[in-house]
């Protein structure tokens, strides 16, 4: 047998120790941590409030919607609190998220709690809920759909530019950055703009129990304080999660002091133990699984001063 085979039978046996060695330290590591925690075996999730919190722009999120709808047959949530903070974003992303909530609603009680603000698609994604909470100075409502594009052909023509375009048919390429909308362009994507326009004030009617002839009358674009939208029926109580754990327990029966859950994209074991377990877990699940298989190589939003 050669050195150079020699040494490489060494290499691997030495990994291979190095590997069970690893193993024997994480049991170790696992086993503290359940003693830590008072547990005598696998830690299990008990009942807890989950909360989605929605901050920033909406956009459409696979995992998010997903985790969310999956809440709707979780035996250990009782009810979902919705806290937003967003000034709204794309229609498809809030009607995704909207659905979500939905589900969990048709099963379980859901509050929604509006930040400083929860506005056009922010919130759309409230109207599910059964109460909705807002701060007296909440900017909330712009319930309305914004298409905006842009339009250059005059800078071009000051500077010898012009644009060509080969299309299949006149709308194709409307609206352009490089020529002006045509009365056709314009009438269609106006169309889009009142069909998605249509579709927010019919969950809003639904979701607040109105007619959509008054969503209408609100469903000018503007935003509202929370206390305007109180007034306006809009919401349903100046408060925030405090108030909204208080409503669960007394009308909906959820105990104020189960603990409280970030709903979150993690994997398996992140869903299955929890956050801070579950993520303990993860790591070592990640750390296993590298050392032993490759060891050896191988936009509805809202815009202040928009029209």
């Amino acid at each position: 047998m050669s050195l150079e085979t020699d040494l490489l039978l060494d290499r691997r046996r030495l990994k291979r120790r190095l590997f069970a060695w690893r193993v024997v330290a994480v049991v170790a590591a696992v086993i503290a941590v359940l003693v830590a925690i008072g547990g005598n075996g696998l830690p299990v999730r008990g009942s807890h409030l989950a909360r989605l919190s929605v901050t920033g722009i909406i956009t459409e999120n696979r995992k998010l919607t997903e985790a969310v709808a999956a809440l709707a047959e979780d035996a250990s949530v009782p009810a979902l609190i919705v806290f937003i903070n967003s000034p709204g974003g794309s229609v498809a992303g809030g009607e995704s998220l909207h659905d979500a909530i939905a589900l969990v609603a048709a099963k379980k009680p859901v509050v929604a709690v509006m930040g400083g603000t929860a506005a056009s698609a922010g919130y759309m994604i409230a109207m599910p809920a059964a109460r909705v909470f807002a701060r007296e100075a909440t900017l909330t409502g712009s319930i309305g759909v914004l298409l905006q594009t842009g339009e250059v052909s005059g800078l071009l023509g000051k500077i010898g530019v012009t644009a060509e375009a080969i299309t299949s048919g006149p709308l194709k390429d409307q609206p352009s950055f490089v020529r002006p909308l045509s009365p056709e362009g314009r009438d269609v994507l106006h169309g889009l703009v009142m069909d998605m326009y249509d579709q927010f004030v019919g969950m809003v009617a639904a979701g607040r129990h109105m007619s959509v002839d008054k969503v209408r009358q609100l469903a000018d674009g503007r935003a509202y304080t929370g206390r305007q939208a109180l007034h306006l029926g809009l919401i349903d109580q100046i408060g925030g999660e405090p108030e909204a754990r208080r409503w669960l327990e007394e009308q909906r029966h959820v105990s104020a002091d189960l603990p409280v859950e970030d709903v979150g994209t993690g994997g398996f074991v992140e869903r299955t133990f929890g956050a801070t377990v579950g993520g303990f877990l993860g790591a070592i699940e990640k750390t296993l699984l590298l050392q032993g298989v490759r060891v050896d190589g191988a936009w509805s939003l809202w815009q202040p001063g928009g029209r």
